[in-house]
Order: structure tokens, then sequence, then C-alpha cells
């Protein structure tokens, strides 16, 4: 009878971890909804992508840079969390934010939380930075700073905003 081996298998990633983060927003009207959410991707600088929705873990060591230190090819699959928010009702105020929790040990991943909602941009961003602040603490994981970037719009005829950490690589 053979014995049987163990085959030793080493953890493989499918693509690269990034190494680098921005924190966009965006806010538009449109004749549509989908034209109102394409011309605020627009505002943002990530129009001309194709947005990868992942959950909300900032590798470790991630470092911060502006949208235009990163070299984003036009058409790439781009990794992002974000929130969005959209409406057709005039006069009323639509918000997103995104903040991103930085962990005090580098070597640890930080967590990025979204919130969307049909309300000012002082109470959505206020409840993503909770997010983070709550998502440490389930972690019992330190937190170093709370980075966090929102938009709001009053909606003309059809409106939508986004908001954005876009991971990238250095």
């Amino acid at each position: 009878m053979k014995k049987s081996s163990q085959m030793q298998v080493s953890p493989q990633l499918m693509v690269d971890t990034p190494n680098i983060f921005c924190l966009v927003r965006g806010a538009s009207e449109g004749r549509t909804r989908l034209n109102a959410f394409d011309n605020a991707l627009l505002n943002a600088g990530v129009g001309d992508t194709n947005l990868m929705r992942m959950s909300s873990i900032l590798p470790p060591g991630a470092e911060q840079c502006a949208i235009r230190d990163m070299d984003l090819p036009k058409g790439g699959l781009i990794p992002l969390a974000y929130a969005t928010i959209d409406s057709t009702t005039p006069g009323r105020f639509i918000s997103s934010a995104i903040a991103v929790g930085i962990p005090e040990d580098r070597s640890e991943p930080g967590v990025i939380m979204e919130f969307e909602d049909h309300s000012k941009l002082e109470n959505v961003e206020a409840i993503a930075r909770q997010m983070v602040v709550d998502a440490f603490d389930y972690r019992k994981r330190k937190l170093k700073e709370i980075k966090s970037i929102g938009i709001e719009h009053q909606v003309e005829t059809c409106g939508a905003t986004f908001a954005a950490a876009v991971l990238w690589y250095e």
C-alpha cells in the first residue's frame, strides 16, 4: 500500500495586493439615474475605468496618494470600495461618504466603511466614521486615525453622489 504524501501548497494570490489608495468623490445630474452615476464617476476621476467593487479591507501598509498620482489604465479593472446613491426627487439632499481606518500597527490591515443616504453629508459622514470605530473594536485592533471624504448634492431633476477608496499599485 502506498503512503499518502501531503503536498505543501503555498498561498498564491490571484493578483498582487494593492499598496496605495486614494479617496475620491463626485456628484452630478444626468438625464437618467445611470447617466447621473456615470457623470459622478467622471467628476470623481474614475469615469473611464471599470469599477470592481470589493469588500472593505485596506491592505496592510497601504499609503495614501492623490488620484492624479495613480496611473489608472482606461478601461482597466480597478478595485475600490464605494458608496453611491441617486434620486429623482427635486430638492432632496443625497450624500455618500467613505471612511478609512488606519491601524496603529501598519503590518495589520485597515478597514474601509462606506455609507449613503437621503440625508445631509454631516450625518452620512459621521455614520461612516463610527462604523470604522466599531469595526476596529470588533477586531480588537488599535486605531491610529480615520480619513474620510464625502459629498452632498441637492437634486435638481436626477442626481447621484459617489465616494470611494480606490486601491492601486505604486
